[in-house]
């Protein structure tokens, strides 16, 4: 960590538009700024696979069913500040004669309809750029490359080199998309409300006073961050591209195919990685940490006070009274 804290919780979030998910070890809770002076909080929960097949408990599994439950709560949670900030919006001009279709098409159920058509086509997008670009790139860099053909190298070196040329290109893609949303205005304060996520959840491991002044003082760079995991998953690709053949069966379109189906073992093995970094503060555990800590100077940025206010609302509702949200008291 980049500063200790004096204890350590399992709670944990994410930024909304208009608002801050927090997660507890015994409910979830949905804050979205719906007024100068009002915040609408809802409860929600979702059937976690651990809790339907106690093996997800074990380590390495368990980072698969955390990946997948964390996506259906992220879901969940932006549909429902989706919803309450298109309410909570005023509407200063007349709809356009597709916004008037669209209504009467699928009233109420038009943003769910935008939300999975957007998610459809993200993670198709998401394939494409960052599994079978790379791959298609290096191929196609061979042939003004001799380093990157097998009769030149070998097969190791080859393999070597690919593996080292995707996990690269897929870092560069990732930061490059995020600095371009960053600078997109609705996005800046979604980046903005995850930096009052951090700083609150930093409050209150610090054992401090959740209140303003309290949480702006705290550094909103936290280990324990869907961003570090993102970058641990990237960097834990390049190892990974190296057992795999650079053209499995003579098919080079096999190899980003077999990346994909490999992603549980990434996930299973960031999120420990994770889990060790939030546990742990030494040499090893800074240096797994650095490469995520650097990504979120572009994923967070400072909050307001009335995004805090949010941030701070929205722990306490998590936060349990028996303290089973503690996972290590540091003592210091």
């Amino acid at each position: 960590m980049s500063k200790k804290t004096k204890k350590i919780t399992s709670i944990g979030g994410s930024a909304l538009i208009e608002g801050i998910m927090m997660r507890g070890p015994k409910k979830s809770t949905v804050c979205v700024r719906t007024g100068k002076d009002e915040i609408y909080s809802e409860d929600i929960s979702i059937n976690t696979i651990p809790s339907k097949c106690s093996i997800f408990k074990l380590p390495f599994l368990r980072g698969i069913a955390g990946l997948i439950d964390s996506m259906r709560l992220s879901y969940k949670s932006l549909m429902l500040s989706a919803d309450k900030a298109i309410e909570s919006a005023e509407i200063e001009e007349e709809p356009s004669k597709f916004e008037k279709w669209l209504d009467e098409k699928f009233g109420d159920k038009l943003v769910k309809v935008l939300m999975v058509v957007a998610s459809v086509f993200g993670v198709a997008l998401a394939i494409g750029l960052f599994f079978f670009l790379p791959s298609f790139l290096f191929d196609l860099c061979g042939n003004f490359v001799p380093a990157f053909r097998e009769s030149e190298s070998g097969v190791e070196m080859v393999r070597l080199w690919k593996s080292v040329f995707e996990g690269v290109l897929k870092i560069v893609l990732f930061l490059g998309y995020i600095v371009v949303v960053s600078r997109l205005s609705d996005m800046k304060r979604v980046f903005m409300y995850h930096g009052a996520e951090h700083k609150t959840i930093f409050c209150y491991e610090n054992e401090e006073e959740l209140t303003v002044a309290n949480v702006k003082k705290q550094t909103r760079f936290h280990p324990r961050c869907g961003t570090s995991f993102m970058v641990i998953m990237l960097l834990l690709g390049i190892v990974i591209g190296l057992f795999i053949p650079t053209a499995p069966f003579g098919i080079a379109f096999l190899r980003p195919v077999f990346k994909i189906l490999l992603i549980p073992v990434t996930c299973g093995v960031g999120y420990e990685l994770i889990k060790l970094c939030g546990r742990h503060d030494n040499l090893l555990t800074r240096i797994i940490a650095a490469p995520g800590l650097w990504a979120q100077r572009i994923t967070t940025k400072e909050p307001d006070d009335s995004m805090i206010e949010v941030a701070i609302e929205a722990i306490k509702a998590v936060i349990p009274e028996d303290g089973s949200d503690i996972v290590k008291n540091c003592g210091c």
